[in-house]
């Protein structure tokens, strides 16, 4: 038995307004609202909203044996309740069919993963609270921001509740192995790894409508075919993809709606199943370990980070931008919480690339600012001027040590007044209790003391009574004689 594990992502970040130096300081928000619609707004009715309707087509044409996952962002979702809200309720038709699985990832679609451990499971948690509000699930299969992953962070996501993880299926990490099991992770044996078919998943995102690819047009029973030819006892096919693959990246007129749509009647005359990736996980064992010892990911031919962290550009913004976590983290301010999320955005440092050739094609094709040293410029007001409000609330001369101690002691505080209240609420209790005992011992004792004249009287009214004597009625007779 062969299957295809097809997941979709969708992703948008809050894109930033033009932040000129002069601003740091005096104007607090930092994002291009005409911008945000603008884009989110073409591309739902270009591809999301078409794609989220031949999905639902393509189950029930199926009578249910059509499947997929959905990876979609914290930042995506907020975007599409505020500017195209008919694409959520599509969403949720689509989980309503019970034939569609949510994917967990991090919130901001960030790179926290690679630095800061309790801000990634932070960000996990928010992105799955989410999930469920809006959809009824809970996650089970987990997919990093940018297919990130290495052996250093199976143990995190395992112990945050996934069974599976999605990612990269880089050559240099398989080696002779084939893409088309699953493993298990090196590191955490019970986290079992799905790993993308680059080159079939590809055929359709960047090739489909490509008339110099030799196998220019690309129809389903061909691709099918190429799927069904795979060695038999291959057991999973990954075709990870972004939806907007379909009518943005491939446009409509390429007829790869159409495509899509005639998949699965030709995967059912070649015996192919669709599955979701957490069926997979519990449907088939790992066939290997595999030790992933640096961070891989989807992009650009090294499949790395350095499509986001390979510059000095990159990294002064990276780390300038995670060296105030710890003091976010301590405050209460909700607008500087959400603009901490928003500002993590792994967009912002693929801006800030200044890759050339073929990856730099496709780093500028995604970039709103003509020199990745303007989106460093630009980037790096805004952050001075968000660090600004974080020092207004923790300075920034105390020493990460002693923010710690002080952080310490503030959870050592709260704890001891989470116990204190709880004493106090005992005390009240017991408190409450005796006073309603002690207020019946006084009713009764009350009640007691006005029963006794009570009962005197009645008695001194029974002797009264005893002691008199009734008056004789007189007879017919007796009145007679009287007259």
């Amino acid at each position: 038995m062969k299957a295809i594990c097809f997941y979709f992502q969708i992703h948008q970040p809050f894109r930033l307004k033009r932040y000129r130096f002069f601003d740091i300081g005096n104007d607090h928000y930092y994002y291009d609202d005409f911008a945000n619609d603008d884009i989110i707004t073409r591309i739902a009715h270009r591809s999301y909203i078409p794609a989220a309707e031949a999905l639902l087509r393509m189950i029930e044409n199926t009578g249910g044996k059509f499947r997929c996952a959905l990876s979609i962002t914290g930042t995506a979702l907020e975007q599409c309740e505020q500017y195209v809200p008919e694409f959520i309720d599509l969403l949720k038709k689509l989980a309503d069919t019970g034939n569609v699985e949510f994917l967990a990832e991090t919130y901001a679609h960030s790179l926290s993963s690679l630095i800061d451990p309790e801000e990634f499971a932070a960000q996990v948690r928010a992105h799955d609270e989410k999930i469920n509000e809006l959809f009824g699930q809970k996650p089970k299969v987990f997919r990093n921001t940018e297919l990130v992953y290495c052996d250093e962070m199976a143990p995190m996501i395992y112990d945050m509740g996934y069974k599976g993880c999605i990612t990269e299926g880089a050559k240099h990490i398989l080696g002779w192995k084939s893409p088309n099991y699953v493993y298990s992770a090196a590191s955490c044996p019970k986290l079992k790894l799905l790993l993308k078919n680059d080159k079939l998943s590809d055929d359709i995102t960047f090739r489909f409508s490509n008339p110099e690819w030799d196998a220019y047009p690309l129809t389903a029973d061909k691709y099918m075919d190429w799927i069904a030819s795979t060695p038999a006892e291959e057991q999973v096919i990954n075709l990870f993809m972004n939806l907007e693959t379909f009518g943005e990246m491939q446009p409509r007129e390429s007829g790869i709606f159409q495509f899509l749509e005639a998949l699965p009647r030709f995967a059912a005359e070649r015996g192919i199943d669709f599955w979701t990736p957490s069926e997979v996980v519990s449907k088939f064992k790992a066939v290997d370990s595999l030790s992933v010892l640096h961070p891989i990911s989807w992009a650009d031919e090294a499949r790395d980070t350095s499509a986001w962290l390979g510059n000095k550009l990159q990294n002064e913004a990276f780390n300038k931008l995670y060296s105030v976590a710890e003091r976010v983290r301590l405050c209460s301010d909700r607008r500087l919480k959400q603009d901490w999320q928003y500002l993590q955005g792994s967009d912002h440092f693929f801006y800030m690339s200044t890759k050339h050739m073929n990856d730099g094609a496709v780093h500028a094709m995604f970039s709103p600012y003509e020199t990745p040293f303007q989106a460093f410029t630009n980037y790096m007001n805004v952050l001075a001027d968000f660090i600004v409000r974080v020092e207004e609330q923790y300075p920034l001369s105390i020493e990460n040590e002693e923010l710690n101690s002080l952080l310490t002691t503030i959870r050592n505080q709260a704890t001891e007044i989470e116990v204190l209240n709880k004493e106090v609420a005992s005390m009240r209790n017991n408190l409450e209790h005796l006073n309603e005992e002690h207020a019946t011992r006084q009713a009764v004792a009350e009640g007691k003391q006005a029963e006794k004249p009570a009962k005197k009287a009645c008695k001194t009214a029974k002797k009264t009574a005893a002691t008199k004597k009734p008056a004789a009625k007189k007879t017919t007779a007796s009145k007679t004689k009287d007259k």
